[in-house]
């Protein structure tokens, strides 16, 4: 079934602003965490046999990113003119991905412990009930994350905006409300506006500990917190 997904969008086109002065030279996702990037990172989590496809985005430093998706065989998306932002990205990789009907996505900015993202997301998606699935990390759970935004989760797994649990970076989404989008610059918060509107936004919560590697205090907090596994 098409909208049982089995593809992975990477997100890697950003600045890296707040990882500066590392990213002046290198993008954020090919800093290195505890010895491998945080590229290579994402990729461990995407390592499920329902991923037969693996796209990443790239701008800010491209030829950097495009030279790490030839070797990881990674299809990739270039946004030369200007960075499409999330959702943006998305909708312009769909025909390399095959224009599913649903796809995994995840930022690649973090470190995990415990069980795969993507393996969590498939065991958890029902396309009956939802356009968008996204794992979620408790605030005991998420290390060096200020909880500034997020998600409350409801007995049933719907979610609605408020700061009580993080999101991680990691979803699984229907494709129809980003492909169906008028802009070419979104962000991917479009869709999940669209889908918790319809009572189609659902929550799972990822078992281990999590690390938004967003500024270089953070390669320290993600580097402890895999020398406690």
């Amino acid at each position: 079934m098409r909208n049982r997904p089995d593809s992975v969008m990477l997100f890697a086109a950003g600045f890296g602003t707040r990882m500066r002065p590392l990213t002046d030279t290198r993008p954020k996702p090919l800093i290195e965490v505890a010895g491998r990037s945080l590229l290579d990172h994402a990729l461990a989590q995407c390592a499920i046999p329902q991923i037969v496809r693996r796209a990443v985005n790239a701008h800010y430093l491209g030829d950097q990113i495009e030279a790490a998706a030839a070797v990881r065989r990674l299809l990739l998306s270039r946004e030369r003119d200007r960075i499409l932002d999330t959702g943006g990205g998305l909708k312009a990789a769909l025909p390399l991905l095959g224009d599913p009907e649903a796809v995994f996505a995840m930022n690649t900015d973090a470190v995990w412990t415990g069980p795969l993202a993507m393996a969590t997301l498939a065991a958890a998606w029902d396309p009956e009930r939802m356009d968008g699935l996204l794992l979620l990390c408790p605030p005991e759970r998420a290390v060096g994350h200020a909880l500034k935004s997020g998600f409350a989760m409801g007995e049933d797994g719907q979610l609605s905006w408020a700061p009580e649990l993080a999101y991680t970076g990691a979803q699984v989404l229907a494709t129809r409300a980003v492909a169906d989008c008028a802009e070419t610059v979104f962000s991917v918060k479009t869709a999940w506006d669209a889908a918790m509107a319809a009572g189609r936004l659902f929550g799972v919560m990822h078992p281990g500990h999590w690390c938004d590697v967003g500024h270089p205090g953070g390669i320290a907090e993600a580097e402890a917190m895999l020398a406690d596994v």
